[in-house]
């Protein structure tokens, strides 16, 4: 299935403040379900090794669920989250009851100085960058990382086509339906990203399969 690259609307900002909220809901939905939540927390407890202190910074992570919840899940284990999150999009950053350092920035330019957090991270980020800027995104990430980047997306395959499709139903917002769809059309294969994470300043990484139709990203930093 060839990779098609199709704009989605949240990435515009094309819809009312309602119908964006309630596009931020789903993907809320649809990372408590269908795996989400659950590769991130495993992710970043892999990339944590021993470390009982773990500061983490989830790029592009909207209203800030992801890295509370993957906090909530790694305290379980004894992991102390120290979490903040950066979006391009002041409007995705509101959220009520979640208490989290919340940074408006470009996920291409990072606004912080070299080795400022343990872990960098991002959730359902990926297929929104073409090749050339994910590799871009992840030195960036490595820069700004003292110990590993991680990322967890969708795979691209026919099957995951029409499960996004067939959950157009289910969503709250027209923009949920149009973007889910063209997510995954514009979302990458394991063999793509491990291409394109060979092409990176890690020392090394990991690739693994995730429920649903996810995959994990781990690139560990060099030392220096």
């Amino acid at each position: 299935m060839k990779r098609v690259v199709t704009a989605e609307l949240l990435d515009e900002d094309l819809g009312t403040p309602e119908e964006i909220r309630e596009t931020l809901l789903d993907l809320r939905g649809l990372n408590r379900h269908f795996g989400g939540l659950n590769s991130m927390a495993n992710l970043l407890r892999k990339a944590a090794g021993d470390r009982k202190l773990v500061s983490f910074l989830d790029v592009a992570g909207g209203a800030g669920d992801v890295a509370l919840q993957v906090a909530v899940e790694l305290k379980k284990d004894g992991i102390d989250v120290r979490a903040a999150v950066l979006d391009r999009a002041v409007s995705h950053l509101n959220h009520d009851g979640i208490r989290l350092t919340r940074i408006a920035g470009d996920a291409l330019a990072l606004p912080f100085a070299s080795g400022s957090f343990d872990v960098v991270g991002c959730n359902l980020f990926c297929h929104h960058l073409e090749p050339e800027e994910m590799i871009a995104f992840f030195n960036e990430a490595l820069r700004v990382a003292r110990v590993a980047v991680i990322a967890s997306d969708l795979r691209r395959n026919a099957f995951h086509l029409l499960a996004a499709y067939a959950g157009r139903i289910t969503y709250r917002s027209p923009l949920t339906r149009h973007d889910a769809p063209a997510s995954v059309r514009r979302a990458y294969t394991i063999a793509e990203v491990e291409s394109i994470a060979r092409r990176t300043k890690a020392a090394r990484f990991e690739v693994q399969r995730f429920y649903f139709q996810r995959f994990g990203l781990i690139l560990y930093k060099k030392p220096l």
